[in-house]
């Protein structure tokens, strides 16, 4: 009896620590494929493009497609599941995202597999914003500091693995699936995700409901879509008159979106994009370095698994192996990150932004240096000054922006720099795949000498932007 007594209090905690952490472990899931597989798609875009007869168009929507979708949703989606519950939208997301994953990996041609991406980009809008949400709800204290910690962990594993997981799966090609592999694995997981959240995750809902802005959404979407359509089907068509229409027509569209955001914030309703955010000098000036800067993100790992792959001759697994070599340095300076955030508060993005540009800077010269011939380790250095300066700027300057902020603006914000991370990575593959796939004529090795020194400007642009961000004493 007495053993009894003494063991069954370590057994109840560790049932209570079991419960507490399966609400995380499912959403994490959802959050772990959505980030995957957006930087899964680099290594296997040469194997999707020979098997279904691709053009460059559509390898750039494959990316910029499942941007915008998840774009222009993202802020909406927050805001239903606020309004229907949480865990019922990160559900749905996930049931969507899990049946687009496999109509990905069916895809019989470049437009199936485009729609089937644009799908993807819906779902991961719905499934996304929920996550933190559920956090929040179902951890309090030092629970919840550890799960956002997992959250941030998880985040930055999927992001910096993308590549090596799909030069592993492309490369073992089991069943014969190749590519298609990459999005079939999100199946099985997704369902037994899909399973357990009614179980284990706890439903949730605001406490108060308001109206979902139709209007601005479509006007927002429709903005985004005419810049990024004219820029990936252009030069493929020989910019004909409607590309040049679609581009004068943008800002039109995104004028009135703007317009419209006042009217609705001035009336009492509820905005996509609350006006009084932009009266916040941190906010304006963080959303337009946001911009820029994610508009070398994607582009960046579109052009490097091109060149290694199509240029270079490398396999899915060889060139993910390269990308490893960026990853590690990603994670070194990610860990450092916090620190240094804190001590020197805006410059340090600025100066990560710097270290960016450095390594597009020492990746082109070593690109002029060795073709597509020589030795690929002749381009590690460059790659780790990439990766590094990726990690000095990602979460510093998100963190800089929101710490100038006032508190009842965070989460609003924080939802509008997400929202511009995936604009950004949208425009940016339809920009530099015009510099890209423009000088193609001429060889891989310039085609991506010039992309780097568009990628480059980029980051120095980034640099100046952010003196625009308050300083510290400022923000305090």
């Amino acid at each position: 009896m007495s053993t009894h007594v003494i063991a069954s209090p370590p057994s109840r905690l560790a049932r209570l620590r079991a419960r507490r952490r399966a609400p995380l472990a499912v959403v994490l899931a959802g959050t772990f494929m959505v980030v995957l597989d957006f930087f899964i798609v680099n290594v296997a875009m040469p194997a999707m493009q020979a098997d279904l007869h691709a053009g460059t168009g559509a390898l750039e929507w494959v990316v910029a497609g499942y941007g915008l979708t998840f774009a222009t949703l993202l802020i909406t989606a927050g805001r239903l599941g606020d309004q229907f519950g949480r865990r019922r939208l990160f559900s749905v997301g996930l049931a969507l995202f899990t049946l687009a994953s496999a109509a990905c990996g069916l895809a019989w041609s470049p437009a199936a597999l485009v729609a089937a991406r644009l799908v993807q980009g819906v779902a991961a809008a719905l499934l996304s914003p929920q996550v933190l949400s559920i956090i929040g709800v179902a951890y309090t204290g030092e629970d919840r500091v550890r799960a956002l910690s997992v959250y941030g962990i998880v985040l930055g594993l999927a992001a910096v693995g993308g590549q090596l997981v799909g030069g592993v799966l492309v490369q073992a090609d089991v069943a014969g699936l190749g590519w298609r592999s990459c999005f079939l694995i999100n199946v099985p997981v997704g369902l037994a995700a899909l399973a357990l959240a009614p179980r284990l995750v706890p439903e949730s809902r605001a406490g108060r409901s308001s109206r979902i802005d139709v209007a601005g959404t479509v006007l927002v979407t429709a903005g985004l879509t005419a810049i990024i359509l004219p820029l990936v089907e252009g030069r493929q068509h020989g910019w004909p008159l409607w590309t040049w229409l679609s581009l004068g027509a943008a800002p039109v569209l995104l004028g009135a979106f703007a317009v419209h955001q006042r009217r609705l914030g001035r009336r009492g309703g509820a905005p996509l994009l609350d006006p009084a955010l932009f009266r916040e000098r941190a906010f304006s000036a963080g959303l337009l370095t946001q911009l820029v800067f994610w508009a070398g993100q994607a582009s960046f790992f579109l052009v490097l698994a091109l060149y290694l792959q199509l240029g270079r001759g490398l396999d899915a697994l060889q060139a993910g192996l390269v990308f490893t070599i960026l990853a590690v340095a990603y994670l070194v300076a990610s860990i450092q990150a916090p620190a240094l955030t804190a001590r020197l508060g805006r410059r340090l993005p600025a100066i990560g932004a710097l270290v960016l540009a450095a390594g597009h800077g020492l990746l082109a010269a070593s690109v002029a240096d060795v073709g597509t011939t020589g030795s690929v380790g002749l381009l590690a250095p460059a790659l780790l000054l990439v990766g590094a300066g990726m990690g000095l700027v990602i979460t510093p300057l998100t963190s800089t922006v929101l710490a100038s902020l006032e508190p009842e603006h965070a989460g609003a914000a924080s939802g509008a720099l997400s929202t511009m991370q995936q604009v950004g990575n949208a425009i940016g593959v339809a920009m530099t795949g015009v510099v890209f796939f423009g000088a193609l004529d001429h060889g891989f090795a310039h085609a991506f000498e010039l992309s780097l020194a568009q990628l480059a400007a980029l980051c120095v642009a980034v640099a100046a932007l952010t003196r625009l961000l308050p300083r510290p004493a400022a923000a305090s």
